[in-house]
């Protein structure tokens, strides 16, 4: 059975790269369903845009809205009670001992993929698809590449199951991820994307900037401004962004 005949279940926490995934897998799957996860965020505001953003994709993408499925919203609290960290609780955002920052949330996307896994074993679907990235990211380790591959096998073995991790942005900058979204839906999904989407660890969405509302000034926001700047630049002087880049495989590069 090909990929267009199949079910995937899109990772979708309200951000950028997340809503990429999501349009990346409405062009590929047939049948797209959603999950997210609230797990105490201090960015909480990223649930908020979710139903936003499919609403709107629905309604403005009409090649995709009859792809969109069910969206599920699970209650990972746990994790915030179990976890020290600043997107878990009011402490300012700082590098630790390990050299990881403070923003990461110990075991948290290995959760999200097992939960993930769960759902869909039960709904049928064959593919999850998450936004973890290797090329602009904190240094979090459940965001690499060998990380996915690992969980892969993992969860088919722990499910005698044949499920599929997809990893569309693991290989690609901000910049790129800006691009590809634009290449998928042109400018009106890189509107949406930039009007709707939350990234800011700060859950600001009082100050709106070219590149989308945050603080400006976390690690989240200067990662998404210089990827817009880039951009921005790239596409002026004619330079390929992300059209350059092939989507990765399952799990890999």
């Amino acid at each position: 059975m090909g990929e267009r005949q199949d079910t995937a279940l899109v990772l979708f926490s309200g951000g950028q790269d997340s809503t990429t995934c999501l349009a990346w897998a409405l062009d590929r799957f047939a049948r797209v369903e959603t999950v997210g996860f609230d797990y105490g965020q201090r960015h909480r505001v990223e649930l908020d845009v979710r139903p936003r953003i499919l609403d709107r994709i629905r309604r403005d993408f009409p090649q995709w809205g009859d792809r969109i499925g069910q969206d599920h919203l699970l209650d990972m609290g746990l994790l915030a009670q179990i976890s020290q960290t600043a997107l878990t609780g009011e402490m300012a955002i700082a590098m630790q001992a390990n050299g990881l920052p403070n923003t990461f949330v110990p075991g948290r996307n290995l959760l999200f993929l097992t939960f993930a896994a769960a759902i869909a074993y039960r709904r049928g679907a064959r593919h999850l698809v998450t936004g973890v990235c290797e090329t602009d990211y904190s240094g979090y380790p459940d965001c690499r590449d060998d990380t996915m591959k690992a969980m892969q096998i993992a969860l088919n073995l722990g499910l005698e199951a044949r499920l599929v991790v997809h990893t569309p942005l693991m290989w690609i900058d901000k910049a790129e991820t800006f691009a590809l979204a634009e290449r998928l839906g042109g400018g009106s999904l890189l509107d949406l994307v930039c009007e709707e989407t939350h990234t800011c660890y700060q859950g600001d969405r009082t100050h709106r900037h070219a590149w989308g509302y945050g603080c400006g000034a976390c690690p989240a926001c200067e990662l998404r401004a210089q990827g817009w700047e880039r951009f921005r630049c790239e596409t002026a002087s004619g330079k390929p962004t992300a059209g350059g880049h092939p989507a990765p495989g399952p799990a890999s590069r």
